[in-house]
């Protein structure tokens, strides 16, 4: 199979980002960490943005922005980010007759950088292309810090005329974009893809660095050896680092929406009839931690599963990691 090329984009005809931000009007739905992060970012490139989120005080919080009460204040604008927690939330705010497929302007397109399943992303496409709008599926790979920094990868899928018209918005928001072709369910099937990695490395991590500690080597030395040899990769450090320094807050990814990640992979798993056993393992390792009432914590905190399973003693009081 051929890859997907780079679509012919919107800015190519502009000679300055300045000029791309003059031209269009941006909204941003859902003002968590990352939607905030994206939203001030957009502010700051010149683009005038309008922000909603059901939460005032997170409306008012975005400097430079302008707030929007309602969905239909953004009908104004070109292409609307959403950064929402699951596909509930997103459809929820896309469909019904106050939705973002009813209140967008004909030709606006929709952004969304949500970690969904394949299946929501085809279906509001469809939505939208049938008002006249456009879709775009575009998950993160990246925390809300890198967020801030525009050091996120952004995964984009959708039809060439939305694509080539958000894609240089896009484009100023992260350090990199792949894009995945014109199906945005598979924009969502990479991202689901990428977190089930990073999930088998937390466990593996984690029960790598019990063992070492059972066996009387330093957490430190051990996390040095790996790290700066054969494991060298920025999951390994950055997530790895936080099982070392037992750091599961704040969390950059809580365990309910990594599980409900994990979930969503393994029933793509299931309907391509793709055996996934490590995935599975890590998913129960997660119901595991809910149980324990760890639903605030960093998914990280498999390492601290693997630890408390090793009955090994935490570096600090049990109760200081889980404040």
């Amino acid at each position: 199979m051929t890859p997907p090329k780079k679509p012919t984009l919107v800015s190519d005809n502009l000679s300055s980002p300045d000029k791309l931000a003059a031209s269009l009007c941006v909204g941003v739905v859902g003002l968590g960490h990352m939607g905030s992060a994206f939203a001030q970012n957009l502010v700051d490139s010149g683009y005038k943005t309008f922000v909603f989120d059901r939460n005032e005080s997170k409306r008012n919080a975005c400097a430079g922005a302008k707030p929007a009460s309602v969905l239909a204040d953004l009908s104004v604008c070109d292409v609307v980010f959403s950064s929402l927690p699951d596909d509930t939330v997103l459809s929820n705010l896309s469909e019904g007759s106050n939705g973002l497929v009813s209140v967008l302007k004909e030709g606006a397109v929709h952004v969304s950088t949500s970690t969904v399943s394949p299946a929501i992303s085809r279906h509001l496409s469809q939505l939208h292309e049938m008002n006249g709008q456009g879709y775009v599926a575009s998950p993160v790979l990246g925390n809300p810090d890198l967020a801030k920094a525009r050091k996120v990868f952004f995964m984009v899928a959708g039809a060439s005329g939305p694509l080539s018209k958000a894609a240089p918005v896009i484009e100023s928001l992260g350090q990199h974009v792949f894009f995945m072709g014109d199906d945005p369910g598979h924009a969502n099937l990479m991202k689901l893809a990428a977190n089930v990695m990073i999930a088998t490395t937390l466990e593996s991590m984690g029960e790598t660095l019990a063992l070492l500690r059972k066996g009387g080597i330093p957490t430190e030395v051990g996390f040095d050896v790996l790290t700066n040899s054969l494991f060298d990769s920025k999951v390994h450090k950055a997530y790895g680092g936080k099982i070392l320094r037992e750091q599961y807050r704040p969390a950059g990814m809580v365990v309910p929406l990594a599980l409900k990640d994990m979930r969503l992979a393994l029933l793509e798993a299931e309907r391509s009839t793709t055996p996934m056993p490590f995935a599975s393992l890590v998913r129960d390792r997660m119901v595991a931690m809910l149980a324990r009432g760890w639903d605030t914590l960093d998914w990280s905190a498999l390492g601290l599963l693997a630890s408390q399973d090793a009955r090994l003693p935490s570096a600090q009081e049990l109760s200081d990691v889980l404040k």
